[in-house]
């Protein structure tokens, strides 16, 4: 019998605080960090190994709790303060 992997991002609160982890180690032009940037790693089979729903569920939860801010075009995020903040209380 074949027992279902945990997810560990299957949380979108786990997956926000990844996806913050990622973007605070990206090198912003104009104050933008591009998509994909962070999409890669989450997604990578050497990476993060997370799945597209995990990381739109993490995108939605960072957005609503003012941790990132989604350009309207989908194509780039900012860091905001509060999630800079929360960034240094987790020590990353």
């Amino acid at each position: 019998m074949k027992h279902a992997e945990t997810r560990p991002f299957a949380d979108p609160q786990v997956a926000a605080r990844k996806l913050l982890e990622l973007a605070a180690g990206v090198e912003p032009v104009n104050g933008r960090i591009h998509i994909e940037k962070i999409n890669a790693p989450f997604l990578s089979k050497n990476g993060c190994k997370g799945t597209g729903a995990e990381f739109g569920a993490g995108i939605r939860y960072a957005v609503e709790k003012g941790w990132l801010d989604l350009h309207e075009s989908g194509t780039f995020v900012t860091l905001l303060p509060h999630g800079e903040d929360l960034l240094k209380r987790w020590g990353g």
